[in-house]
């Protein structure tokens, strides 16, 4: 089986570490006999400047015709001001696609505990379940300067598929979820547990917990190697899974698959910006795009020893000291996949 990969390089650093990514795919790909296949297309700021539009229809084709859609990063202040501006074809591409569930692990590698802003960081191995298309993001909204309000809704059948794919994925881990809610005051956060309580009687292997978002904020910096999976809602999500991403110690080392329903492409991208600062100079690190491109063969393909041997290369490459300038080092982008590749062969 072919296994399709839409390219989307994106702005700034993007394409950097995208090639990074692709280079490591087909390593991966020659030890493992896989056969791939990349439809490199346009999205974000490139793509308003040669076509006019964040997402153009040759990419919404590609994508939609994909096993899954490996993604740069977007944005700049290039197009800051604009009319059209490349963070729209970002949330087209999820709409368009149905991407209803962010994926996030957070883990803190050995041999760099000593960059985490927290003593408790070592041990610390999450994957972070976010709700990405329902919630207070997409709800009726009332702008003004003396009143202004956002509605936060759910559905049962939004709640629920969630859910379901978090308690999946403890199945293949530490079979632990932590259900995070404000249902002390929130109608919404009520239902979320609710649904949460219902659904565990599904999977008696699986230990649920339920923590209030203000609390668990602060047990992540306290005692975060405590969790295993955690599923929230979306805004709760957007700031939980950012806070974990520091307590790694560099989000150059965070990857994230963004997934919709079972057989449908998903989108895998690391979490950092495009950081048109250091654009063009070789020295972005490009784990978290290799690590997304992991992602990619475990839930678009199902090759889980594919990814496996990727992780564990990012893993050993970062123990034997490699390290790139946001974690302290002074190796360069091909350095670094160097070092990933290596370790591969």
């Amino acid at each position: 089986m072919t296994i399709n990969i839409t390219v989307l390089e994106g702005d700034g650093i993007g394409p950097e570490v995208t090639k990074a990514a692709i280079a490591v795919l087909n390593e991966t790909a020659s030890k493992h006999n896989l056969d791939l296949s990349y439809d490199h297309q346009l999205l974000g700021g490139i793509a308003i400047d040669e076509t006019g539009n964040p997402f153009p229809d040759e990419t919404r084709t590609s994508c939609q015709a994909s096993t899954g859609v490996l993604l740069g990063a977007v944005g700049g202040p290039k197009w800051d001001g604009g009319k059209v501006r490349p963070e729209q074809g970002l949330l087209k591409i999820r709409q368009d696609l149905g991407l209803y569930t962010n994926l996030r692990p957070v883990k803190v590698f050995e041999g760099l505990e000593d960059l985490s802003p927290v003593k408790a960081a070592k041990g610390m191995d999450v994957l972070i379940v976010r709700e990405l298309t329902g919630g207070i993001y997409f709800g009726e909204r009332e702008e003004g300067t003396q009143y202004a309000s956002d509605l936060c809704g759910y559905t049962d059948k939004e709640v629920l598929r969630v859910l379901r794919v978090a308690f999946e994925a403890a199945k293949g881990r530490s079979g632990r979820v932590t259900s995070v809610d404000k249902a002390n005051v929130l109608a919404s956060s009520r239902l979320w547990r609710h649904h949460a309580n219902a659904l565990a009687a599904d999977y008696p292997e699986v230990q649920l917990d339920h923590e209030l978002v203000d609390a668990m904020a602060m047990h992540l910096v306290t005692h975060p190697s405590r969790f295993d999976v955690v599923v929230t809602e979306n805004l709760f999500g957007d700031v939980l899974s950012d806070e974990s991403a520091a307590i790694s110690g560099s989000i150059g080392l965070a990857a994230s698959a963004s997934l919709g329903e079972p057989g449908t492409p998903g989108l895998y991208e690391p979490i950092h910006g495009s950081a048109p600062d250091i654009a063009d100079k070789g020295i972005a690190n490009p784990a978290g795009a290799i690590l997304s491109s992991a992602m990619l063969l475990r839930f678009g393909a199902g090759e889980e020893a594919a990814a496996m041997s990727i992780e564990t290369a990012v893993e050993q490459a970062v123990a034997a000291g490699i390290r790139t300038g946001d974690l302290g080092g002074d190796a360069n982008t091909q350095v670094f996949t160097d070092a990933v590749l290596e370790r591969l062969a």
